[in-house]
């Protein structure tokens, strides 16, 4: 018999609607019923795309006997994380406040009116009755101590976000520094792993926030070190499991040191920012294996996860057939089937690094690489310039044997955020290797997303899942920042300036309504004060993780609109925000990267670059080939007043398209073509 989840939208809620336990989704209907028996709360939090939620699904939430203890002393409750970050960032840092390491399944004990006691994450069946228990009969005989405790915890939720960082609120602009910030570099790359990319550390997340950081210091300091440490890793990543080497795409992460074993879910927000640190370091060091990544993670991306309206969907399942990675591995004997030629399978087995023994669990292959084609074919006999061909030809025949197995499970929830940092990746990816239909999908995302806007008295509203049916959740501050920065990088890709104007409605909104009138000028609160329900804390994201905080994403999409449109407000609001967490910035920059990323491009006066004439979309497309960092690129093929910085600018002599570099808005004397343009630039920064 079905629960509550059934009506629910969220594939990950879905997959628990027949569980025997009485779920509830989050709301106030279970707050209601837990305040008028006065049970302890279970708040059970995951995703997906989580191996580890399935694995206590079926060892625990599926059994009746657990089901009958947990119905009996809980109200139970089960939040998609990606559905309602803002549940799932309250309820872990109150697990971290605990003592607690965090992870998902995430299990939180609160009050009946939702205040956190205790919390875990995965539990083996006879561990987790014995604790519902324990935790229902210290509720009923050591109430008060329990609702202490809460107190406590729900108290520290409420604290200035910045105060567990040692932090204040800035009244002043950032005195940005940039030695300060070149010292701070020595010892996070001392953290490298020389060998393998990333940071030296098990399990090992790919952090694109940290390339984007390490690119621009590089533009700024001339480091190789940064550079090379970017691109190695990338490399590695590309040629490691945790990278998809037959159908693209990349894991969620890795649970040893070499990018070998991936946990074998795939997520959007990692895509869309791999496409960027991808395209990004290819601009400064063309790798033909980062070229190679890009390709085969928009193929991917056409193939397995747009959804017919053109937006994105959120994950696929690290688990098929009941198995972790099962649709992802090979056993010899697959791939002989494939190959049944004993030399092609020799050589095939020799690229992909596979046994008949197996690299991995039960006699399987992960398939991944070791090195260049160019040292592949010198072991191997084979020209160099063969072998990439070959490899494609493998892959090829192995994505079609593969395509026929049980699939895993697709999330169709359609992120705005997770969205808005694809079409920044794809922005990114036409960019750097100029690719028609790279753009041509970048704008039916846009397109979408723009679709996807509500206006009224109050201003632009976003909802967090645009999945026709899905649950009207208002967005957050991360789909606010993420879409805005994703519709105005677009506009620089194509000078249509409707992709611009609502990035500056987008950010608008966001200013208005997720402000702290206590802080104006500081760090926005993650939830919109407009959302119905409003939690027991509001809080405010400060530290980087693989997906940026709202607040540093918020900063960089405020600069660079600021620029495109001659809005200086955005400027000194971007600064502000900075000023704020500087100090953390420049103690650990690790944690702060995206942040460092924003710290770099202030450092530096940004160039507006402006295009105009009929070869504007052409010499666009050709400076934009290079990296510049904090740049900004504006155009359009005939004269026009449509944004500020066009006004008044003209084509030269007989119709040349003219290039005019301009810094804060006062514009250098038209060039007329592209190298002459980066001249300029570069001079200005000798």
């Amino acid at each position: 018999m079905a629960n509550r989840l059934a009506a629910e939208s969220s594939p990950y809620l879905l997959q628990h609607a027949q569980n025997p336990v009485d779920w509830f989704p989050w709301g106030e209907e279970a707050l209601a019923k837990a305040q008028a028996e006065q049970k302890p709360v279970l708040v059970s939090i995951g995703y997906a795309a989580c191996h580890w939620c399935h694995v206590m699904e079926h060892e625990s939430f599926e059994s009746a006997e657990v089901a009958a203890v947990m119905n009996e002393e809980l109200i139970c409750i089960k939040v998609d994380r990606e559905e309602r970050p803002d549940v799932d960032g309250l309820y872990m840092d109150a697990v971290q406040a605990m003592g607690v390491r965090g992870g998902w399944p995430l299990n939180v004990f609160l009050t009946p009116d939702g205040r956190p006691f205790y919390g875990l994450t995965y539990a083996p069946p006879q561990p987790w009755v014995n604790l519902v228990r324990s935790v229902s009969k210290a509720w009923q005989e050591n109430r008060a101590e329990l609702e202490r405790s809460a107190h406590q915890f729900t108290g520290a939720l409420k604290a200035d976000a910045l105060r567990k960082y040692g932090l204040t609120a800035a009244t002043t602009e950032p005195l940005l520094k940039a030695a300060t910030l070149d010292a701070a570099f020595y010892p996070f790359q001392e953290q490298f792993d020389r060998t393998r990319g990333g940071l030296d550390r098990e399990p090992k997340f790919p952090m694109p926030a940290h390339y984007a950081w390490l690119t621009r210091l590089y533009a700024r300091t001339g480091a190789t070190i940064a550079l090379d440490h970017t691109v190695h890793s990338l490399r590695e990543m590309a040629r490691g499991g945790l990278f998809d080497q037959v159908g693209g795409g990349w894991a969620r992460y890795s649970v040893d040191g070499d990018w070998l074993v991936p946990h074998f879910e795939k997520m959007l927000y990692d895509n869309g920012q791999l496409l960027t640190a991808c395209a990004e370091a290819y601009q400064l060091a063309p790798d033909p294996e980062l070229k190679l990544a890009v390709e085969l993670t928009i193929d991917w991306i056409r193939r397995e996860m747009l959804a017919p309206d053109r937006a994105v969907y959120a994950s696929l399942d690290a688990d098929s057939e009941g198995e972790e990675g099962r649709f992802y591995v090979w056993t010899w004997a697959e791939l002989e089937a494939v190959f049944p030629d004993p030399v092609e399978l020799a050589l095939v087995g020799a690229y992909f690094r596979a046994t008949p023994a197996g690299n991995w669990e039960h006699g399987r292959n992960i398939l991944h690489r070791r090195g260049t084609d160019a040292l592949f074919g010198a072991a191997h006999g084979l020209l160099s310039p063969d072998v990439a061909p070959l490899a494609t030809t493998w892959r090829a025949r192995l994505l079609a044997a593969r395509t026929p197995r049980p699939r895993p499970g697709l999330d169709d929830k359609l992120l705005t955020g997770w969205n808005g940092l694809l079409l920044r990746g794809l922005c990114d990816t036409y960019r750097a290797f100029g690719d028609e239909t790279v753009r041509e999908l970048a704008q039916a995302v846009g397109q979408r997303l723009l679709d996807s806007l509500e206006t009224n008295d109050a201003g632009v509203r976003l909802l967090r899942n645009l999945k026709p049916g899905g649950a009207p959740q208002p967005g957050f501050l991360e789909d606010y920042a993420a879409v805005a920065w994703g519709l105005a990088a677009l506009y620089e890709t194509t000078f249509d300036a409707r992709w611009l104007l609502a990035a500056d409605a987008l950010l608008t909104a966001a200013l208005t309504h997720f402000a702290d009138p206590a802080t104006p000028t500081g760090l926005l609160f993650y939830t919109d004060a407009r959302t119905p329900q409003p939690l027991i804390a509001r809080q405010k994201e400060v530290t980087d993780n693989v997906i940026p905080a709202s607040n540093s994403l918020l900063g960089r999409a405020l600069r660079q609109v600021g620029l495109l449109l001659a809005k200086p407000d955005y400027d000194t609001r971007a600064r502000a925000l900075l000023a704020t967490v500087q100090p953390l910035v420049e103690q650990e920059p690790g944690f702060m990267a995206n942040w460092a990323a924003l710290y770099e491009e202030l450092l530096t006066d940004s160039p507006e670059i402006v295009i105009i004439g009929p070869q504007a979309d052409t010499h666009r497309a050709q400076l934009q080939r290079h990296f510049l960092p904090g740049a900004v690129v504006l155009g359009a093929t005939e004269p026009t007043d449509a944004l500020a910085l066009l006004a008044g600018k003209t084509a030269g002599p007989k119709g040349q398209t003219a290039i005019y570099v301009c810094f804060h808005g006062a514009c250098q004397r038209p060039v007329y073509d592209v190298e002459s343009a980066r001249a300029v630039v570069r001079a200005r920064h000798l």
